[in-house]
């Protein structure tokens, strides 16, 4: 059995997977708590993954993905992993990270602070090294700045990975999970502005249980535009079942430029290739999850989430008789907890937490073939 996890962070994501074979890898970190706040309902992420960690007997990640260098998702990084470009952040007791997986924005963009600063720094080392990372997407950028680092960027070609490819290192027979890269385009990321969101790392994982396929979209902080060049570029190929879904992490935390560039009344009226992505690839039970606050009752607040994206969101999966989920409302808004799906032979299942004194209970829908 494989397995999910989504962690209330607010607006702002960690998500890990835990594959059959002992294999983990964490997209995202961004410890948004704060410890100074009673109040603050987030949940104690640094604390969360090392217990797992040491229950696991482990001091590291096979893999840590950063989609893109924003701080809600690498917020904290530079005190809780082993970084090796520096000895400041090689102290006792900090996560290895064996695999370093970043969009070449990550390494090409210029001014970045803080938390970002840290993991370019990293990325950049590792690159320069030409070891433990694995790049996404080649853009003319990412050459112009291998040769002013002196670096032949056809000796680093073996960590490019292209969108359209399947990344190297995982595979159905060998792990029961493979990884389909979907963007960034290299166009994305030429040019001298660089667009975080929508020069995200966007892919589809697939895990294989027995002969049941369950996929995974991991739609970073995409922007509707960004959807629409994927979808085209996918069905271009032939490649439509690339973006089938059984479990989606929706885009930017529910926000509505996902889906449009205009928020709507009552539901956001989403373009023609997002309204095909999410209601005609969302699978039987399917279950959309926003990483994100609680949804509003109205939309006073500017910042996502915003009612209309869910309200479309929740009638799309409603089609397909699944389920709605928001990480910050998991299992209730007054207690968030951890979302934990469970994918196995039907495919996947979201934990609930057990009664007292009871084993723990999944619900499960009826099985199906993949």
């Amino acid at each position: 059995m494989h397995t999910l996890t989504f962690f209330p962070l607010g607006n702002a994501d960690c998500t890990r997977i835990e594959l059959a074979n002992g294999k983990t890898l964490l997209f995202d970190y961004a410890n948004m708590r704060c410890e100074d706040d009673p109040n603050d309902k987030r949940c104690k992420l640094p604390e969360l993954l090392r217990e797992r960690l040491k229950a696991t007997g482990r001091d590291y990640y096979d893999v840590v993905a950063y989609t893109h260098l924003d701080n809600d998702h690498v917020c904290g990084s530079p005190d809780f992993f082993y970084f090796e470009h520096a000895t400041k952040y090689q102290t006792e007791g900090r996560i290895k990270i064996r695999e370093l997986w970043v969009p070449a924005a990550a390494i090409t963009e210029e001014g970045c602070e803080d938390d970002a600063r840290v993991i370019r720094a990293e990325a950049r080392h590792r690159f320069k090294q030409g070891t433990g990372i694995r790049v996404f997407s080649r853009p003319d950028h990412l050459k112009a700045w291998a040769e002013a680092a002196g670096i032949d960027l056809e000796t680093r070609r073996h960590l490019i990975v292209d969108a359209g490819t399947l990344v190297p290192g995982l595979s159905l027979v060998t792990d029961g999970a493979e990884i389909f890269v979907h963007s960034p385009f290299a166009e994305r990321t030429d040019g001298g502005v660089i667009d975080r969101n929508d020069a995200s790392l966007v892919v589809q994982a697939t895990f294989q249980v027995d002969a049941v396929l369950t996929r995974v979209l991991l739609l970073s902080d995409i922007t509707h535009e960004t959807i629409s060049g994927i979808v085209r570029v996918t069905k271009y190929h032939g490649n439509e079942v690339r973006l089938e879904h059984e479990i989606a992490k929706l885009p930017h935390h529910c926000s509505y430029t996902a889906l449009s560039d205009e928020k709507g009344e009552e539901a956001t009226e989403p373009v023609e290739p997002a309204r095909w992505l999410f209601e005609d690839q969302a699978q039987t039970a399917a279950v959309f999850v926003s990483t994100s606050k609680p949804i509003p009752a109205d939309d006073a607040d500017m910042q996502p989430p915003h009612l209309q994206a869910a309200n479309f969101y929740k009638k799309a999966v409603s089609k397909v008789g699944g389920r709605f989920k928001v990480t910050m409302e998991h299992p209730s808004e007054s207690a968030p907890e951890p979302l934990v799906i469970e994918i196995g032979r039907c495919g996947g299942n979201i934990k609930k937490k057990p009664a007292l004194g009871a084993a723990a209970v999944v619900s499960t829908p009826a099985p199906r073939s993949g």
